[in-house]
């Protein structure tokens, strides 16, 4: 009798799994989206060169841009979102009509501005006016204040350059929809949702 009883314990569990399955109840993330978190935030760099200031990156305008001192790799930029938010995209913009070039990079985050972490290890990254000179960059939403990226290579000039940082949340995560077969219809008796009872097993 015990034996029986555990049979339909697990049948009962193997049932309920799938029917649980089948709402689409499971919770599915979303891409980046939203406004442009650093569209005239505060901005600082590890130095510049010539006129090309770090404010260039948040000013919205494609054409004008931040070059980091000349020859002194690595150089870094950083954009404070004013407090701490959830982040999940970084777009890296270059003149669209500049030729093309590959620059080293990482993406760091910080709660204090002193303390870096790696919110995207270091790779190499191609800005290709075909493309418009942009580059995306997607990551596993990371909640930071500052935002920074730290370069180290470039194969177009001896200096990190960039025109535009644009920083992007993550959109509320959405579940899937129930399944049209499985929505109850207002005035429907439940009989008419019955399915035909599971096979009992045999059990020894």
């Amino acid at each position: 009798m015990r034996n029986r009883f555990v049979a339909w314990l697990l049948m009962a569990s193997i049932i309920f799994s799938a029917f649980f399955s089948s709402l689409g109840l499971n919770i599915e993330a979303s891409a980046a989206t939203g406004p442009n978190l650093a569209a005239g935030k505060s901005v600082t760099a590890s130095g510049y060169a010539d006129v090309y200031v770090a404010s260039n990156v948040v000013d919205q305008n494609q054409g004008t841009y931040w070059e980091s001192t000349n020859n002194a790799f690595p150089q870094w930029i950083q954009i404070s979102l004013g407090s701490s938010v959830n982040v999940a995209q970084v777009v890296l913009k270059l003149p669209a009509s500049w030729e093309t070039r590959t620059q080293t990079l990482s993406i760091q985050g910080s709660a204090n501005g002193t303390d870096f972490f790696n919110i995207v290890n270091s790779a190499a990254y191609t800005f290709n006016p075909s493309t418009g000179n942009s580059v995306s960059i997607d990551f596993p939403t990371t909640n930071t204040q500052y935002v920074r990226v730290l370069f180290t290579a470039n194969t177009g000039w001896p200096a990190a350059q960039l025109s535009e940082l644009e920083v992007y949340g993550a959109s509320a995560p959405t579940a899937k929809p129930i399944p049209a077969k499985l929505k109850l219809k207002i005035g429907m008796p439940c009989q008419a949702y019955r399915r035909s009872p599971p096979p009992i097993l045999a059990v020894a």
